[in-house]
C-alpha cells in the first residue's frame, strides 16, 4: 500500500510548532508542511480572505497526496475549518477543539484566559468551544496581533517582545486566570517570554502540543518502520523560513521548495 504523508499548513512559521509536535507522535509517518508566507498574516485579514487561502493551500496538499489535512493556524481554522471538512476528501482538524480541551482538564479555578490573532479573537472560536464543553467556565480574551511578527523574525528573547507581552498580557492576568491558552501556533515560539509574563502560577496551554494528542485518536499510528520523511514548501522568503525553522526544530531542514503563487493551484 503507498505511503500517504500528514499534510500541515499555517500561514508561516507558527505551524512549525505543530508540525514538531506530530513528528514527535509519529516518527515513522512522512509529513508535507506548506507554510503561506507570501501572504501572513491571517489575523487581519477578512474570513472570506482566509478561506480562500485555507481552500488553496489544503489542495496543494491533497496534490501531494495527503492523507488528513491539519490545519496549523488558529486564524484559518476558525474561519474555515467547516468549509474543509465538507469540501476535501479527506479529513480535516484544526486547533480549536483540542487546545479548548487541554485548557478545561487545566483549569482549576474556572477562569480561561485565550490570546489570539485579532481574526480568532473576533470569531470568539475559543469561548464557543469552552462553552460547549462546560458552561460555568469563564473565558476572558485578548488580541496579540504583533506576536506573529516577532515570531516570524525571530525575536523570541528580544527585549522588545517581553515589552510588548507585559503590554498586551496585564489586562488578562487582572482577570485572575489560572491558564491561559495560546490560541496561535506561533506563539509557542514566544512561550519562554510569554511564562515570564504571566509567572509560574498560570498554566500554558500549547495547541500544538493538543492536536498532535487529538490525531494520535483519529489516525492509527500504522507506520512502525523506516524514519518519516518530510517535505516543505513555502510561498516566499525560504531563506528566513530555514533559518527560522532551524531554531525551532534544533536543525537544519531538507526538501524545502518555494512554490509560485502563479501555479495551477493557486486559481
Amino acid at each position: 500500500m503507498e505511503k500517504r504523508p500528514i499534510g500541515i499548513f499555517d500561514s508561516g512559521v507558527g505551524g512549525l510548532t505543530v508540525f514538531r509536535a506530530i513528528r514527535e507522535q509519529f516518527p515513522h509517518e512522512d509529513i508535507v508542511y506548506f507554510g503561506d508566507t507570501a501572504r501572513v498574516p491571517y489575523g487581519p485579514k477578512s474570513q472570506n480572505t482566509v478561506i480562500e487561502y485555507s481552500i488553496q493551500n489544503a489542495r496543494f496538499l491533497i496534490q501531494q497526496g495527503a492523507k488528513i489535512i491539519v490545519i496549523a493556524c488558529n486564524t484559518a481554522a476558525s474561519a474555515a475549518l467547516q468549509t474543509l471538512s465538507k469540501i476535501l476528501p479527506v479529513p480535516v482538524i484544526g486547533v480549536i477543539e483540542p487546545g479548548a480541551i487541554k485548557a478545561l482538564s487545566s483549569t482549576q479555578n474556572g477562569k480561561i484566559g485565550i490570546i489570539g490573532t485579532n481574526g480568532t479573537i473576533q470569531s470568539q472560536a475559543y469561548p464557543s468551544a469552552i462553552s460547549k464543553l462546560s458552561s460555568s467556565i469563564q473565558t476572558y480574551s485578548q488580541a496579540c496581533p504583533l506576536f506573529v511578527s516577532l515570531a516570524e523574525e525571530g525575536w523570541e528573547n528580544h527585549e522588545v517582545s517581553k515589552i510588548v507581552a507585559k503590554e498586551y498580557l496585564q489586562p488578562i492576568l487582572e482577570k485572575g486566570i489560572d491558564t491561559l491558552v495560546l490560541g496561535c501556533t506561533h506563539y509557542p515560539i514566544l512561550k519562554k517570554t510569554i511564562s515570564h509574563v504571566v509567572g509560574k502560577n498560570i498554566n500554558l496551554v500549547d495547541s500544538a502540543e493538543a492536536i498532535a494528542e487529538q490525531l494520535a485518536e483519529i489516525i492509527p499510528n500504522t507506520e512502525t518502520e523506516g524514519i518519516g520523511k518530510d517535505k516543505f514548501y513555502v510561498s516566499d522568503n525560504e531563506e528566513k523560513f530555514a533559518r527560522i525553522a532551524a531554531k525551532i526544530l534544533g536543525q537544519n531542514i531538507t526538501h524545502l521548495t518555494k512554490v509560485k503563487l502563479g501555479e495551477s493551484w493557486y486559481l
